[in-house]
């Protein structure tokens, strides 16, 4: 069965770019830039403030819209750290499922399922992602690892800076870091001869228990055909309870094929 609504895809394999939040939101300010700052010394702070924790768990609301059309949903989500990430319509009428080698959704409305690995995730987005890069994406952490190349500092409209001291021809990076909590303000990589763009702004971030997590994202992606956006507002969150992943895809539904 061939997908013809591409929004209701797009939005549910992206619902697994989020992050969360948590109870009574107490957002953060920003902080102030220290110009002598090494980028060095900014990448040890972003991984030193990295979040601990167990289990995520709670509701969150993603609007999407591709230019053509707009869509909003409120979905339960559940997470445990390096394990796997759930969600949930109301009613269950789309189930999804990622974990490190698995991507796979439900969808009760039209009875269709896709059940498979990131290579369908990369294509829908336009850029190779894994596991690790999502979760840390949820984080507001860097989705590469920053200790593989040298970076230099700047400051940019009060955040810190990170470009990489050689920029590949076919592949850039761009990262701004807030200076309060070493979390990401955003994160781009970018392929110019393809066209394409993966693009996430974080708009804020709150505590939660003592914990520093994001509050708001757009998360942006283009290439040469398609343009999609989508907006995430995070509310009711948990830290560390019991969570588990119900999921099974229900008999005589049609498998989703690839264009």
């Amino acid at each position: 069965m061939k997908i013809k609504n591409r929004a209701l895809i797009c939005l549910l394999t992206l619902s697994f770019l989020l992050n969360l939040s948590c109870g009574s939101k107490n957002v953060l300010e920003a902080g102030e830039i220290k110009s002598d700052m090494s980028a060095k010394n900014i990448i040890k702070n972003h991984y030193d403030n990295a979040l601990d924790f167990g289990t995520m768990s709670g509701r969150i609301r993603i609007d999407y819209t591709d230019g053509e059309s707009t869509q909003g949903v409120t979905v339960s989500l559940r997470m445990q750290k390096d394990e796997a990430i759930w969600i949930s319509a109301p009613l269950s009428v789309v189930k999804a499922i990622i974990t490190p080698t698995r991507v796979s959704f439900y969808n009760k409305l039209d009875n269709t399922y896709f059940d498979g690995d990131f290579s369908y995730l990369n294509k829908l987005l336009g850029t190779e992602l894994n596991y690790q890069m999502v979760q840390n994406l949820l984080l507001g952490q860097a989705i590469l690892d920053l200790h593989d190349q040298q970076y230099y500092a700047a400051s940019v409209a009060n955040k810190y800076q990170l470009k990489p001291e050689d920029q590949a021809a076919l592949f850039k990076t761009l990262f701004l870091l807030e200076p309060s909590n070493f979390k990401m303000a955003l994160q781009q990589i970018s392929q110019p001869r393809k066209g394409r763009l993966l693009s996430i702004d974080y708009k804020n971030y709150q505590t939660v228990d003592g914990k520093v997590i994001p509050n708001e994202i757009q998360i942006n992606t283009m290439d040469k055909e398609h343009k999609n956006q989508i907006e995430i507002e995070y509310n009711n969150i948990e830290f560390n309870k019991h969570v588990s992943f119900p999921y099974n895809i229900p008999s005589g539904f049609k498998q989703i094929e690839i264009e």
